[in-house]
């Protein structure tokens, strides 16, 4: 049912990229104003950690329905009255929404799971993530083309009630209340004042922004270099929809025999070669479609693996360390956002010794080494898998 959910929720929060044309057009804005409210949107992603923290003070499942209602709200404005002020409220809530549902979703399963067996649990909760793109999306799309802009959003708002009742029915009771109930603000200081969760932030920052460094450059490359159509480069998505899959798959089958941080070690290091391939697998078309799936599938194998990981680095405040993680990605892509177009209009620019690409690719791979430095920090897979570590 949660993997049903996420799918929903995703596909919801993803939906805007690739008809942001036909939102603008509908609701009389340009893209510049709407592009202004998908910022907008993300700097709310800022209240999850305080919002998500309801599963630590509360309950696990009271912050995972807290989150549904959050996203049912969301969406039903839409659903009541599609408008733009309205649709603004529809970015912000069902965001936020999913960002207090995630940590509280994987706080549950951190309880409930032995960490030896968490990696396959928390990999399948993932499937949502890359089956919303490749399934959630193109239905949207196929109701906004046979009816009109808002008409997703009654369907998504019927869901959204029907995951609240199911969960409200399917989750045990509140019996998994937290053993210590801190505010929010003794929350952070205890996760931002222990080095491994501190490390695990890192990670999560650095991973993030080497990620969108090429992430946000390469469509740009592939137009710039091969003058490439639409169509190719919703080639390249579908490319990516898949190597996202690929790689929840390949964690689901083997993180837990490998080991949560020796799977993130290799995660991040083949991620680097891939990074470093791309020049190389890109002479042409083909070759950059496949440099970019083994991109994408390393960084979404890193990206799972350390989801388990990062459950058991502060256990007495689980799901606002879970929240802070989302954060941390949201933070490295927020600034990999700003340093990519720059480094690679260095390059454009005849740098002396790299490319625009190359630049890119070399930022990315320092942030990765940086990241395998943190992980250094994180205790052996053995100590966080002994209930018997005691937290400060």
């Amino acid at each position: 049912m949660i993997v049903l959910a996420r799918i929903v929720f995703n596909s919801a929060i993803r939906m805007v990229y690739p008809f942001l044309p036909v939102f603008s057009r509908s609701l009389g804005v340009d893209i510049k104003t709407l592009s202004s409210a998908v910022s907008l949107r993300s700097a709310a992603g800022a209240l999850g950690p305080f919002l998500a923290s309801v599963a630590d003070s509360r309950s696990r499942k009271t912050g995972m329905l807290f989150g549904v209602l959050l996203f049912t709200i969301g969406v039903g404005v839409i659903a009541f009255k599609p408008t733009f002020p309205m649709f603004v409220l529809f970015l912000i809530l069902s965001l936020v929404g999913n960002l207090v549902f995630v940590p509280a979703m994987q706080a549950y399963f951190g309880d409930w799971i032995p960490y030896r067996q968490r990696g396959l649990v928390m990999s399948l909760t993932e499937y949502g993530w890359s089956l919303s793109f490749l399934i959630g999306v193109p239905l949207i799309g196929f109701l906004i083309a046979r009816y009109n802009w808002w008409s997703p959003f009654p369907f998504l708002t019927g869901l959204g009630v029907f995951f609240f009742l199911a969960l409200f029915f399917i989750l045990p009771g509140n019996s998994d209340t937290p053993t210590i109930k801190p505010n929010i603000f003794r929350n952070i200081k205890s996760i931002l004042t222990h080095p491994p969760a501190l490390a695990g932030i890192m990670i999560a920052i650095l991973i993030s922004c080497s990620n969108e460094l090429v992430n946000l450059i390469f469509g740009v490359w592939l137009e710039d270099t091969f003058a490439v159509q639409i169509s190719a480069l919703a080639m390249a998505s579908a490319v990516i929809g898949f190597a996202e899959l690929g790689g929840e798959a390949i964690v689901s089958l083997i993180v837990d025999k490998l080991g949560k941080k020796r799977s993130v070690f290799f995660g991040i290091s083949l991620n680097a070669i891939a990074c470093l391939s791309l020049p190389l697998l890109s002479q042409n078309l083909i070759g950059a479609y496949l440099g970019l799936f083994f991109f994408y599938l390393t960084f979404e194998f890193t990206l799972v693996s350390s989801i388990p990981m990062m459950s058991e680095l502060y256990p007495p405040a689980r799901a606002t360390m879970l929240s802070l993680n989302i954060a941390g990605m949201a933070v490295g892509r927020a600034v990999g956002a700003q340093m990519s177009p720059f480094l690679y209009e260095i390059g454009m620019a005849k740098f002396v010794l790299f490319s625009g690409l190359g630049l890119v690719i070399l930022g990315s791979i320092v942030l990765d080494f940086f990241a395998i430095l943190a992980l250094k920090v994180i205790p052996h897979e053995s100590v966080l898998a002994d209930e018997q570590v005691r937290f400060p």
